[in-house]
């Protein structure tokens, strides 16, 4: 193996496992309030792509990796679509409004 195949594992290793700490704590808190729900549709739709391309080319290590990170951005996507609009943590008020 050659020294751009590691490195090619290691920045799939990183990237890949960058998205583990936010689906623990969305799948935990099930609040997703702060993630953008078009800026991850889009970014879970690049990895479809991604993984669509490494099949065809057949780069196993492609295909493996994309699959990996689409079921953690995957994840969150569907938490953030299931998140009720107005949820709120408990305990806690909006802030008041200008004036008040």
């Amino acid at each position: 193996m050659s020294a751009s195949d590691y490195l090619g594992y290691v920045a799939a290793l990183c990237s890949t496992s960058a998205y583990a700490p936010q689906v623990i704590k969305a799948w935990r808190t099930r609040r997703t309030k702060d993630i953008s729900l078009k800026a991850f549709s889009v970014l879970v739709t690049g990895q479809c792509l991604w993984l669509t391309y490494g099949y065809l080319k057949g780069e196993w290590p492609l295909v493996a990796s994309n699959m990996v990170t689409l079921c953690f951005t995957g994840t969150i996507l569907y938490l953030k679509w299931c998140e009720p609009p107005d949820c709120k943590p408990e305990g806690r008020r909006s802030a008041p409004a200008l004036g008040e």
